[in-house]
């Protein structure tokens, strides 16, 4: 066998596949759903979910614009197109059968490395000529609450799957998974109660993405206590209740969302020298974790994305072809950039495609890693997108920051849209380079519009270039323009 790969997840999914694609011999082994977590239980299904919940957030705000709507919420048709369109009912047969048409073997179960070349599992050992690439993941991370382990509570697992809506929930965690899964179920009537122990939602993100985020679901009726830590969680039979000193939260579900971790204890990643009480698995910037060891992913904690996920997979495939082209007396990294733009992405159970990644690299060279203009998205409504560093981030670095604001309400596309219009663009720049070193757009189509973003960061394009662009008028990301102007 020339590779292994432990985890079928979007990372290791499209290593596994590439590798196969490329005439290895390749072993897939995977103990739950090939995919992993983004298109069963989070990516494509929460993502379902957040398009209908905008749906009736939008003929809500027919009124004072178009005249008037009636809204009346239905979930059994949001539940049914996660079950037939995005999971076949939690059953990855299209993507197992995807991966053995490339010519991969598939395994199922949990496999553990035994040295840098050798995988268990159960009973089946298996030998990787070249190497053996980790894709493992992360699962949710609960705290140890007095009292939480005995009771039902949800993870973001049973929040997907769910069939019948609760009357009430309260949501333990006001990051990103938290906040957008909290919006949808209020827009669907349900009583959402949000306890952050931070104090703001949204921490990692600027406090003006806070504020509008925060404002945005109280505005749908959630309620949000932040600098709340969660101390006994109580279960009767029929509701949960969070307790806090002298405060107490009650809800008929609760959904713990306080973060994932990686279980490396799992892996016999001590075999090869690995600590392996470490949150997540530390790489270089070609995703070699030891000798003959690649890892991709959430594993290695570089961020909880599909899009990292399959950024690092494109490093990991032009390494190992690397690495087997030398080993086998080749000149090194040659054919490589042929490599990167290869297979297609990975797929979802029933089909859906979403584009592969890869790490730009100049013909004959081996991609690194880049996580200088890393992109991050929190699908609530308005959209937070954010790249790269903070204000606070930046400071805190010795840089010398200028920042830009400007508030998407009062650019004339705001104007225009109305209701629903609440945003800004925030612009962070390094003022003796002269280039922007982060961002964020919050609103409407806030994901969208940190495109342009994304660009100006990754490529460090000069302020002074992005001041003489054209704008398109009357469009959200003008706004970019007016942030550029009030750097200061």
């Amino acid at each position: 066998m020339d590779v292994v790969v432990v985890g079928l997840g979007v990372g290791g999914e499209e290593v596994a596949g590439r590798l196969a694609e490329a005439g290895l011999t390749v072993v897939g082994i995977e103990r739950d759903l090939v995919g992993g977590e983004c298109p069963y239980w989070g990516c494509i299904p929460s993502k379902m979910m957040i398009r209908a919940a905008n749906a009736l957030a939008e003929a809500r705000r027919v009124d004072g614009l178009a005249g008037s709507a009636e809204v009346r919420p239905d979930w059994a048709p949001v539940a049914k197109r996660i079950r037939e369109e995005a999971t076949d009912t939690w059953d990855d047969k299209v993507a197992v059968d995807r991966f053995t048409g490339k010519g991969g073997r598939f395994v199922r179960g949990s496999g553990r490395l035994d040295g840098a070349n050798r995988v268990h599992v159960g009973d089946q050992v298996f030998e990787a000529r070249y190497g053996v690439v980790l894709g493992t993941g992360t699962r949710p991370s609960v705290p140890p609450i007095d009292g939480l382990a005995d009771t039902p509570y949800w993870t973001n697992h049973q929040a997907i799957e769910v069939e019948e809506l609760a009357d009430s929930l309260l949501v333990l965690g006001g990051g990103a998974i938290g906040l957008e899964l909290a919006q949808v179920f209020a827009r669907f009537g349900v009583r959402v109660t949000v306890v952050e122990a931070a104090d703001r939602v949204l921490a990692v993100e600027e406090p003006e993405a806070s504020e509008i985020a925060a404002a945005a679901l109280r505005a749908d009726g959630v309620e949000i206590h932040t600098g709340v830590r969660a101390e006994r969680v109580a279960h009767d039979g029929t509701s949960f209740t969070v307790h806090s000193g002298d405060r107490a939260f009650s809800g008929e579900k609760l959904l713990v969302v306080t973060g994932r971790k990686a279980h490396l204890e799992e892996l016999g990643l001590d075999s090869v020298g690995i600590d392996c009480t470490q949150r997540y698995l530390p790489v270089n910037e070609r995703m070699h974790a030891a000798e003959g060891i690649w890892a991709v992913g959430d594993l290695t904690g570089e961020g909880a994305f599909t899009h990292i996920a399959m950024y690092q997979a494109g490093i990991v495939v032009a390494d190992v072809l690397d690495h087997v082209r030398r080993m086998k007396g080749g000149p090194d990294a040659s054919g490589t950039a042929s490599v990167m733009g290869g297979a297609a992405g990975v797929v979802s159970a029933v089909g859906g495609s979403m584009s592969a990644g890869g790490s730009a690299a100049a013909p004959g060279s081996v991609p690194v890693a880049d996580y200088r203009a890393l992109p991050r998205v929190t699908f609530t409504d308005p959209e937070v997108g954010a790249v790269g560093l903070t204000e606070q981030q930046a400071r805190a670095r010795g840089i010398n920051v200028q920042v830009g604001y400007t508030d998407l309400t009062s650019s004339t596309r705001g104007w225009i849209h109305k209701a629903g219009n609440a945003g800004f663009i925030k612009l962070v720049a390094d003022a003796d380079q002269g280039v922007l070193i982060g961002a964020t757009s919050v609103g409407p189509a806030g994901g969208e519009v940190l495109s342009a973003l994304v660009v100006a960061v990754h490529a460090a394009v000069p302020v002074s270039q992005l001041r003489h662009m054209i704008y398109a008028y009357p469009t959200f990301h003008r706004a970019i323009e007016d942030a550029l102007r009030n750097l200061k």
